[in-house]
């Protein structure tokens, strides 16, 4: 019986359009350029921020975070970030009696940002506050540490594979890929997914039914 569910953050219950956008703004790119690049290094199976490097050679990305906070022109959410199932999902789930935890690999900021939306979830938190990311054991370690539930009892949703759901199914929850954002989608059908995810969703809104299971 699933009482606990944890959603990663980014192309789970974020759509990342303005997060890349604003980055090729500030490279100085045109958008199609930066999103290409992130679908090339996401097929490749290279970390994301691989992107802002073939955009950039020689760019030190955590500088360049901190000069567009100075700038003004860093990290920005609202609600029309946010997928439209989110909200009429994540209700459902705490209808039904399940504890909902957001937590996924986000700064500090973020973190902050997503908690000014009142998200219908009892905790959000983010690998910036925890000081520690996806896919580091210790990450799902402190996932098990706030679930108040059992691994077993315990579910994570994630559209990447390497992120959420190999290590999330090694540290003995149950799974569920998502197939949403470029990751999802790449790997829904992979053979390795197929065979570590407990389940494989379109939407958010199929979580309930698996929870009345």
């Amino acid at each position: 019986m699933i009482e606990t569910i944890v959603l990663d953050i980014g192309e789970t219950i974020t759509r990342d359009d303005r997060y890349w956008a604003s980055w090729a703004d500030w490279l100085d790119v045109p958008r199609h350029t930066l999103s290409a690049l992130v679908g090339a290094v996401v097929a490749r199976g290279h970390d994301n921020a691989d992107a802002l490097r073939l955009a950039r050679p020689g760019i030190d990305v955590g500088a360049e975070y901190h000069a567009r906070e100075a700038a003004g022109r860093g990290e920005h959410l609202d609600e029309t970030d946010l997928y439209p199932d989110v909200r009429p999902a994540l209700a459902a789930l705490r209808r039904l009696g399940a504890r909902v935890v957001v937590a996924g690999n986000q700064t500090r900021r973020a973190g902050e940002l997503l908690r000014g939306l009142d998200l219908p979830a009892d905790l959000v938190v983010t690998s910036g506050e925890w000081g520690v990311a996806k896919p580091d054991p210790e990450f799902f370690r402190r996932v098990l540490d706030v679930a108040d539930a059992a691994p077993s009892a315990t579910l994570y949703v994630g559209d990447h594979p390497a992120n959420d759901v190999f290590p999330a199914k090694a540290a003995g929850l149950r799974t569920a890929h998502i197939r949403r954002g470029p990751w999802g989608h790449l790997w829904a059908d992979d053979a390795e997914v197929v065979g570590a995810a407990d389940w494989r969703i379109g939407s958010l809104a199929d979580l309930a039914e698996i929870l009345e299971e």
